[in-house]
């Protein structure tokens, strides 16, 4: 040690010049290997490509990246997008148009295209009015300024890949309470009425298919020369740049756009709208289905719960990982309010009477999946708050302690993570989704079966939620590896124990 320390003095205090003489140029490695001192320890550093800045032109990678797998991209491809990006619009507007001119026929649907093929579209195809525009204007900018302005408590998400943290204001019940208020309210001073919005809903539809898409090119361009934060990126594919985003949290000032999008739109429309549909129902006919009931009902009951619980829905894969691109904003500003709501939109057309033995059975196990839903949702959310000290269903729960990497201050820093693997978690790594999709069989059934197409949203769903286990199986093995792994051998089913 004595003659290294000397070794070092000695080089220090020779000339530049002999120094160099003596010393050639060699790397800073075989330099401090020449001087008998240890290698430096490598500092590993955040590289901007993962996620990277869209600026830097870089491809994304790693579990914070955009989303190139999953079901549809592995089986369609660029192509299949593409086809999925030019029918949804259209599929939107014949679902609207099949459930009130078709009596919910696909057999009517069908022989409909064989006559005229697709010049039906064009038939069809509801052109909006000023007044739906007027509508959909005044519901956007209502949602948009709750948002911003109705009072809620400050909500701090899980940390991005990137390290950011996002920051939320809580006030999701308020705003569903105002809305509903509002919509009775304009009712009763006569500014719109339940068959003023049932008679244009399709106007507005067919409206806003073609203004989402205008909003996701808009994302796309923001994405790349004006993103808001570090998570942003490209997948290097312009067209799965359009279909999954660019950006993970978009904000134009104080809004934030895919909240707005997903949440103050969306659900929000899905919130109100069967509850119009149903007014709609008892004007035209002076009373109140009991289909219609049970069905409005149940719908209700899940929205409130969603809304309830929105603070999980921040830390859920559709706000943490799906991109603001067309796949989840198209999705949340014409499709929810499209299908998610079509079984209500049926049922008020087309009303059936139940009786009260099973109008009461059926909205009982409705409500008793939404609070499987609920209650499997709250006990995860309550465990990674007690950070895993509280006991579920009365046991200390099962866990595995993960790690994962995140970037901070340029840098790549290990972080820690609990998984459950007891009470509902123990069933299946993402159970919460069967009573979900059970929640939606039991608020479409009062349809009866007589007829396929009134449950679209089941079928829908049911592959939803299927293709989101299997990517959110892959993000979640990124990011923990070999914990992941670990957790997958506790619980090794996805969604249905002992099948898949």
């Amino acid at each position: 040690g004595m003659i290294r320390d000397r070794r070092v003095r000695e080089a220090h205090r020779l000339p530049r010049t002999r120094r160099s003489r003596i010393m050639p140029a060699q790397t800073r490695g075989a330099r401090r290997k020449s001087l008998g001192l240890p290698p430096k320890e490598k500092q590993e550093r955040f590289d901007p490509s993962s996620p990277s800045k869209a600026k830097t032109g870089k491809k994304a990678e790693g579990w914070g990246a955009p989303e190139r797998t999953g079901f549809w991209a592995n089986v369609y491809g660029t192509c299949g997008v593409l086809a999925i990006i030019g029918t949804t619009p259209f599929i939107a507007v014949i679902v609207w148009h099949m459930f009130v001119n078709l009596d919910g026929s696909l057999a009517s649907i069908v022989a409909a295209f064989q006559e005229d093929g697709l010049s039906l579209i064009a038939k069809i195809w509801p052109w909006t009015s000023k007044r739906a525009w007027q509508l959909l204007g005044s519901y956007a900018a209502f949602e948009a300024l709750l948002q911003v302005y109705m009072p809620g408590k400050r909500f701090e998400a899980n940390p991005t890949a990137a390290g950011n943290v996002p920051v939320y204001k809580a006030n999701g019940v308020q705003s569903l309470v105002a809305t509903v208020i509002a919509f009775f309210l304009c009712w009763h001073l006569g500014l719109t009425t339940p068959l003023e919005v049932y008679s244009l809903f399709g106007e507005m539809l067919a409206g806003m298919s073609l203004l989402a898409i205008v909003f996701c090119v808009f994302l796309l361009v923001k994405g790349h020369v004006a993103p808001t934060d570090e998570d942003s990126g490209s997948c290097g594919n312009v067209v799965y740049d359009f279909w999954w985003g660019m950006e993970l949290y978009p904000k134009i000032g104080p809004l934030n756009l895919k909240q707005f999008t997903n949440c103050r739109f969306g659900m929000m429309a899905w919130a109100i709208l069967p509850i119009i549909f149903a007014c709609y129902q008892y004007q035209r006919d002076g009373y109140l289905a009991d289909s219609v009931a049970v069905c409005v009902a149940l719908m209700c009951v899940y929205n409130f719960k969603f809304f309830v619980w929105e603070t999980g829905y921040f830390n859920s894969m559709d706000i943490q990982h799906d991109r603001a691109g067309y796949y989840i904003c198209w999705g949340c500003l014409v499709w929810v309010p499209a299908v998610y709501t079509s079984p209500a939109l049926y049922i008020a057309s087309h009303p059936v009477t139940l009786g009260p033995q099973l109008a009461a059975a059926i909205f009982a196990l409705g409500c008793l999946s939404i609070w499987i839903n609920y209650d499997s949702d709250r006990q995860r959310q309550e465990f990674r708050a007690s950070g895993g000290k509280k006991k579920v269903w009365g046991k200390k729960p099962v866990i595995v302690e993960a790690e994962y990497k995140v970037a901070k201050d340029g840098r790549i820093v290990t972080k820690k993570s609990i998984l459950l693997a007891s009470g509902w978690w123990a069933i299946a790594r993402h159970f919460h989704y069967l009573p979900e999709i059970t929640a939606s069989f039991f608020w479409t059934s009062p349809a009866l079966f007589g007829k396929l197409p009134p449950y679209l949203y089941v079928i829908f769903l049911t592959v939803l939620l299927i293709d989101r286990s299997m990517r959110d199986d892959t993000r979640c093995s990124l990011k923990y590896g070999k914990y992941w792994k670990k957790y997958c051998e506790l619980v090794p089913y996805k969604i249905v124990p002992g099948i898949f």
